[in-house]
């Protein structure tokens, strides 16, 4: 047993298996306990313990995996350091682990192991005296010359290695007065703890158990961080303007130094670097006094503690946000005009609001950044025409999803006060980009959803609000950010679910859906070229005319946008991959011959190039039509009329069908109906009966009043669809009229409107796509509103040529336009419509 004064170290120690790092005599080391034994000896021996004897242990190295110690016993190093526990602090997270500062006093070696559970107790033989490490001595007697020389000649090179190193720095302040303080046997474990050294170099000093063979070990490497320290000077020399400063002290990475700038140790203390970077980020003063007041908080916190982790990442998130860096606006409209009109065809609209924001721009370069939203059915290019616009600006780009996002922290961000908090996704969205001016996409802020953990879409309120996001406040981050420049493009199917208030902080622009022609275009521009890029053709192989384009358009697909379209095409590209492959695979084969040697087999024909798809190829591989049945061969009996309705998805046709039947009167409706459209049908069975004579309505008994004696049946089709809205007022007339007339509508013709029970026609919503939509389908006539008559000015030249508008003011116009020569009973005055081909 080995004394000190009134300290001993006992010759029985618990173990702690260390698996991080070597502890040496008269250092002091920082290990993290979180293996089973190690826990167990903490828990019984040092937290327990009463006395200075108790927080004794020995420290043995061990290079097995920790998560092995719940098993056998590893085989145990020879030599280890007893050490006295100063500091003991425990934390449950992010899992259960203590943190131990132990200070070593001697070595020894393990005599025979006593116990190995809860924890290991050894018998140990103490190697060292204890005094050298405590007390000032005379040094090395002159008995040993050689090892009185070594000595000498290791204070040398301590105190050379001294003169090259800044003493203002702690370390180098700290590792002088040792060097002066402490006698010259203690010296090589000392400084071998100190000076980047490896964990092997470490145990080989502490093997090394004669005072001889611990010179010599460390030694060289004092020599070897001399010579580093000297070509990292002479680098540095050699570079000019900023990088020829050297470091203060060289590469400290916590207490140890290095000398090799590679090797620094970026989670180390460095508290000047990073208060450098706080000074050189150009935030503003607000965010800079925050900064530095964390920074002064991190200096005086331990690193074991899990808040020191926080502040660290809170620091660096300050300091890689891009407070002042921005990329300069591309303004050139010409080059602007074109690369939109390459990227996408059609889009006028919404090309020339980009447009106008280069000009206005280009004029003031203060500008904000517009909150634009556009709005259309899904697969019309809106994500992709944000993408053409930070292209066209010359601006990073960004895509936020918002489908689904139920949490307002996925927009403001987590208070630091809650484990795991994180900042939201704009200011990460900025993080990430690098820049104060980019272009976001906020993908489906239709489709917010709202939970207990707030309402997403009212945190985007001061976001998307171009008078107060120029100071903007992350909960993470608690600071103003400006985000005034940012160019938010924000995409959506509908505004209806859109609140009210965020709704009006942006600037709408409607996408409608495509025409056939501009589906044929986009197809031969884009579509077929990307798709067959994607599965390896080129167009020596295949061809696609644009009839073809045309059949799949109209029997395969009926959709506002272009995505099924693009499906299409790309199942016609796998079929022609496959016949490709085919016959290379058939001419590659080769066939044994009974002599024992290889002939090139026969062969097969390969198909003739270009293969072309025609009407026949296109059946074969996309299978029946599924879209074949035309308009006409559903109005063939009366009691059946054509609608229009609008959809998120884009305009829809919609059939209205209606029967009658002995009965009392009793109105029945069918199809998944909402409210609005059940009025709706009320108020034409209530207009028809209040007009019935002068139509020359009769019920099934010949009576004036067209529901005596009679059940009326209304049924809209797809009745696994819900179906709701006021514009199928005009529809539900049309349809009873035909029933109680029994005479037949007109098969091309489709209507919508709003109906009054004066029989007026008032005006409604989605005129554009609902008319697309008529269009897809085949129909010649179309009846709207008299009011939607400056609607019909936004659609496509081609549309207006091959279809006949009615617009109507009343329902007699109504009548008179849906049924050939006329209803009986309705007005044919002035009031009569006009029916045009082009407007």
């Amino acid at each position: 047993m080995s004394s000190l004064g009134g300290m001993t170290v006992p010759s029985r120690l618990p173990l702690l298996l260390s698996h991080e790092g070597v502890l040496l005599p008269g250092s002091t080391v920082r290990f993290n306990v979180d293996t089973p034994r190690n826990m167990h000896l903490i828990k019984h021996r040092l937290l327990k313990g009463t006395s200075l004897k108790s927080t004794i242990i020995g420290v043995i190295p061990n290079t097995r995996d920790p998560a092995k110690d719940a098993d056998d016993l590893p085989t145990l190093h020879k030599i280890g350091t007893a050490g006295i526990a100063v500091q003991v602090v425990g934390s449950n997270w992010p899992k259960p682990h203590y943190t131990l500062l132990i200070t070593g006093l001697c070595r020894f070696s393990v005599s025979s192991l006593l116990t190995e559970r809860p924890f290991v107790l050894a018998e140990v033989e103490h190697l060292d005296k204890l005094e050298h490490y405590t007390t000032p001595a005379e040094g090395v007697t002159a008995e040993d010359g050689e090892l009185q020389e070594l000595s000498q000649k290791f204070y040398q090179t301590a105190l050379q290695l001294l003169g090259m190193l800044d003493m203002s720095v702690p370390v180098v302040a700290k590792f002088r007065r040792l060097l002066d303080s402490l006698p010259k046997e203690t010296l090589p474990d000392v400084v071998a703890s100190m000076i980047r050294t490896s964990n092997k170099e470490k145990l080989q000093v502490l093997d090394a158990v004669s005072l001889e063979e611990r010179f010599k070990k460390t030694l060289p490497m004092l020599t070897r961080q001399i010579e580093g320290l000297k070509l990292l000077q002479k680098t540095r020399r050699m570079m000019p303007g900023p990088e020829k400063k050297v470091r203060k002290g060289g590469v400290f990475p916590g207490r140890h130094f290095n000398l090799n700038e590679e090797d620094e140790d970026e989670d180390g203390d460095d508290a000047p670097s990073l208060e450098k970077k706080v000074h050189g980020a150009n935030m503003p003063d607000a965010a800079l006094r925050v900064c530095l007041k964390e920074l002064k908080r991190l200096k005086k916190m331990p690193q074991s503690m899990p808040e020191y982790a926080l502040t660290r990442n809170y620091l660096d998130l300050m300091v890689e946000l891009p407070w002042n860096k921005s990329t300069k606006d591309c303004l050139d409209i010409r080059a602007a005009r074109l690369l939109l009109d390459n990227d996408h065809y059609a889009m006028d609209k919404l090309k020339r609001r980009v447009l106008e924001y280069l000009a206005v721009r280009q004029l003031r370069a203060s500008l904000k950044g517009p909150i634009l939203c556009f709005v259309g059915p899904p697969g019309v290019g809106k994500t992709s025409v944000g993408r053409s616009i930070a292209k066209t600006l010359g601006r990073e780009f960004h895509r936020i999803a918002l489908g689904g996002v139920c949490d307002q922290s996925d927009i403001r961000g987590h208070r630091r006060t809650y484990v795991g908090s994180m900042p939201g996704r704009i200011i990460n969205g900025l993080k990430t980009v690098g820049v104060n001016n980019p272009v976001f996409l906020l993908d489906e802020v239709d489709k917010l959803a709202k939970s207990l953990q707030g309402d997403p879409a009212a945190a985007l309120l001061e976001v998307l609000d171009p008078e107060q996001n120029h100071s903007f406040t992350d909960h993470y981050l608690n600071v103003a950010f400006d985000l005034s420049q940012v160019l938010f493009i924000a995409t959506a199917n509908t505004t209806a679910t859109i609140p009210p208030a965020l709704l009006d902080r942006m600037e709408v622009l409607q996408v409608p859906g495509y025409t056939q022609e501009e589906k044929v275009e986009i197809s031969h521009r884009h579509l077929i070229a990307n798709q067959m890029e994607q599965h390896g053709l080129s167009p020596q192989q295949l061809q696609i005319p644009p009839d073809t384009t045309k059949d799949i358009i109209n029997r395969y697909t009926r959709e506002a946008g272009v995505r099924s379209l693009e499906r299409k095409i790309g199942a016609i590209c796998r079929a022609v991959a496959v016949k490709i492959a085919e016959v290379q695979t058939d001419s590659k084969t080769e066939e044994l011959t009974p002599e024992g040697h290889t002939q090139q087999g026969e062969k097969a024909a390969p198909p003739a190039m270009p293969i072309v798809i025609d009407h026949r190829a296109l059946k074969d591989i996309l299978g029946t039509p599924p879209f074949d049945m035309e308009v006409s061969e559903r109005l063939t009996l009366p009691g059946v009329a054509l609608g229009l309705a609008w959809t998120p998805l884009g305009g829809e046709i919609m059939f209205v069908e209606a029967s009658r039947m002995e009965g009392e009167g009793q109105l029945t409706l069918t199809g998944q109906l909402g409210d609005i459209m059940k009025e709706s049908a009320h108020l034409s069975i209530s207009w028809l009966r209040a007009n019935a004579k002068r139509y020359q309505l009769t019920n099934m008994v010949g009576g004036p009043d067209p529901l005596e004696g009679t059940d009326i049946h209304l049924h809209f089709p797809a009745g696994a669809v819900t179906k709701d809205g006021p514009s199928a007022g005009v529809t539900i007339v049309t349809c009873l009229a035909s029933l109680f007339s029994g005479r037949l509508v007109r098969s091309d013709v489709a209507m919508t409107g709003e109906i009054t029970l004066r029989g007026l026609v008032l005006p409604v919503g989605g005129i554009k796509d609902k008319v697309l939509a008529a269009h897809r389908a085949g129909v010649k006539r179309v009846i709207v509103p008299k009011r939607n008559e400056k609607d019909l000015e936004e659609l496509p030249a081609n549309v207006r040529d091959d279809l006949d508008f009615v617009t109507a003011a009343d329902l007699d116009q109504v009548l008179n336009a849906a049924f050939d020569g006329g209803f009986p009973g309705a007005a044919r005055m002035r009031e009569h419509p006009q029916i045009s081909s082009k407007l």
